[in-house]
């Protein structure tokens, strides 16, 4: 297989099957062969980036999905970032999140800075 970018469908598609058989094989990626599925794989996030983009998440949603996974509750937050109306508030979209919030729901909570300013 030749490399080169991916401009077409149909080019996508050979890119995808190639990389399937590469898996298939168990090709080692320290290997010429796993060397160029590494750039193959890159090929493909770059055209999937463009042609299928994943929207980011409500950042509002990703507080709560993230304070769920950490066993996190409202009252978890009061004293940290304000009072238990000023939190309920914010978590039901009523209050807008600001940049000082931003730094602590990423610094916290680990989400990236990109989902918060969304």
């Amino acid at each position: 297989m030749e490399l080169k970018i991916i401009k077409t469908s149909q080019d996508y598609e050979q890119y995808l099957d190639w990389t399937d058989e590469m898996f298939d094989r168990k090709v080692k990626l320290d290997s010429p062969e796993g060397e160029k599925l590494q750039v193959v794989l890159l090929l493909i996030k770059q055209y999937e980036d463009v042609h299928y983009p994943i929207p980011l998440p409500d950042p509002i949603a990703a507080i709560r999905m993230k304070m769920l996974e950490n066993g996190m509750r409202n009252k978890d937050l009061v004293g940290k970032i304000g009072s238990k109306g000023y939190i309920s508030a914010l978590l039901n979209k009523h209050k807008p999140l600001t940049l000082d919030l931003v730094k602590f729901f990423h610094r916290e909570l680990n989400i990236p800075a990109e989902v918060l300013l969304s």
